[in-house]
């Protein structure tokens, strides 16, 4: 998958090149000979038939109407096997087709074309897998500050945009080389040096010497260290390989003690052989150990390159800054929200402490208003007491002032039913004087009724009246 990505990136930058006018659409004669030159640099065999089939001039072949990327992924990608091509060829050729259209430096230029190109593979390298291929500001700043390291001037941009294109990364480099003082040949060197480490995988290289298996006598020669492997050849051209060390699970590195007249000693011990290598001095000693470690464990893992480790680290360190700072903002806008809501909460807490202060005055004023109300009510009670209380003094006076009238009264009733029965006994012991002395008459005058009974009988009339109005002037008097 590693190797079908890279490819994708190169043939990504040639199908773009052919599209002059920018409309996603290449002619199919186009797509045609850049087919044929791919099947050609990545040692696929085709079939010539096939190939006019789906390129034919008419609407009919597949490419009319799928487009090129079933073509591409089928007959191309799918047929590519590792070791069998060489990628330098693959680079140059995709380079050279997309250069033409989009790299276009100034006469200032400091970058040949060669360190041009090896710098796109870097791009290339460094970018995400998505399209269009660019590239974030610190991975632009992690490759300038690789070269700077191995030249005594450092590349620095003054600002790197974010989604930076490898024609502007270009101009960028040449424009801080230029500004700097930066000669070629340091550049090239400083950009070779950084290629072979990075899209080469050379962990390590240089000059260490090597003690023979044959005739034990020892001999400089150039190291190259790879995942899974360790080269030497005679010189640092790489022309001529004495030989290759595997690295795998059954190979290990150790550090030797000085001997036959050999310092910083340290071996690589495999199955069949221990190879003896003595460094310079105890750094570089320590720096290829650590390589070689390096080396074993990226075996032993599967991984073929360093670098994609590292660059999937820095991818990931990437993201979870991505994931903090989202995080961060977030959480700074949970903060505001919170913030805002406290105010809101606080706005509302003041309107409801007004509220409860107005309710306190409102409460207060009532309260006084009902304590007037009441303290009203009690004078206005307590003057109807009094009031009731004298109403009632005054009652209790004239009720014993008639009681003593009353009691006047009885007595002078009584008094009058005393004299009534008085007068009653006297008129009655009267009447009955008069009847006795009417009788006394009658019988006295009986003898002569004949000629005075009208007289008599007129003169009894007289008398009954008189002493009926007499008894009823004594009823009203006692009334």
């Amino acid at each position: 998958m590693a190797l079908r990505a890279a490819l994708l990136k190169r043939i990504w930058y040639a199908f773009t090149s052919l599209d002059t006018e920018d409309s996603g659409k290449v002619s199919k004669s186009q797509l045609k000979v850049l087919s044929h030159n791919l099947h050609s640099v990545l040692r696929i065999p085709h079939d010539p038939a096939a190939l006019e089939r789906h390129f034919s001039d008419d609407d009919d072949g597949p490419v009319s109407s799928q487009g090129y990327m079933p073509y591409l992924n089928q007959f191309i990608l799918d047929k590519v096997t590792e070791g069998t091509f060489v990628k330098e060829e693959v680079d140059e050729l995709c380079w050279t087709l997309c250069s033409k259209k989009n790299y276009h430096p100034d006469a200032h230029r400091v970058l040949s074309n060669q360190d041009a190109m090896r710098l796109w593979c870097l791009f290339n390298f460094l970018a995400d897998d998505r399209y269009p291929l660019t590239l974030v500001p610190e991975e632009a700043e992690y490759l300038l500050r690789k070269i700077s390291s191995v030249m005594p001037v450092e590349l620095t941009c003054v600002e790197l945009e974010d989604g930076l294109s490898v024609w502007s990364f270009l101009n960028e480099v040449n424009a801080a080389a230029a500004s700097r003082g930066v000669d070629g040949e340091s550049i090239s060197v400083a950009v070779e040096k950084v290629y072979r480490e990075m899209v080469g995988n050379m962990l390590k290289e240089g000059y260490l010497w090597k003690k023979g298996n044959l005739r034990r006598n020892w001999t400089e020669r150039w190291f190259c260290l790879k995942p899974g492997s360790l080269s030497y050849f005679t010189s640092e051209d790489c022309r001529d390989c004495k030989g290759v060390i595997e690295m795998d699970q059954n190979c290990c590195v150790e550090v030797l003690s000085d001997r036959d007249g050999k310092r910083c000693m340290f071996c690589v011990k495999t199955l069949n052989k221990t190879f003896e290598i003595s460094a310079p001095d105890s750094r570089q000693r320590q720096e290829w150990i650590t390589a070689i470690q390096t080396s074993l464990r990226l075996s032993a893992e599967g991984r073929v390159s360093l670098h994609e480790e590292l660059k999937e680290r820095r991818r990931e360190l990437r993201e979870e800054r991505e994931r903090r700072r989202a995080l961060r903002a977030e959480e700074t806008q949970r903060l505001l929200e919170l913030q805002g809501e406290r105010e809101e909460q606080l706005a509302e807490l003041e309107l409801l402490k007004e509220a409860q202060r107005q309710a306190q005055v409102s409460l207060r004023q009532e309260e006084q208003r009902r304590r007037s109300q009441h303290e009203e009510l009690q004078k206005t009670l307590q003057r109807q007491l009094q009031e009731a209380q004298e109403a009632r003094a005054n009652l209790c006076a004239e009720v014993a002032v008639r009681d003593l009238e009353a009691e006047h009264q009885q007595r002078r009733i009584k008094e009058l039913e005393d004299l009534h029965h008085r007068l009653q006994e006297a008129l009655e012991q009267q009447i009955r004087a008069r009847q006795e002395e009417e009788t006394y008459r009658y019988t006295q005058t009986r003898y002569a009724r004949a000629h005075t009974h009208t007289h008599t009988q007129f003169c009894a009339d007289e008398f009954k009246t008189r002493t009926d109005r007499e008894r009823e002037r004594e009823r009203e008097r006692d009334r």
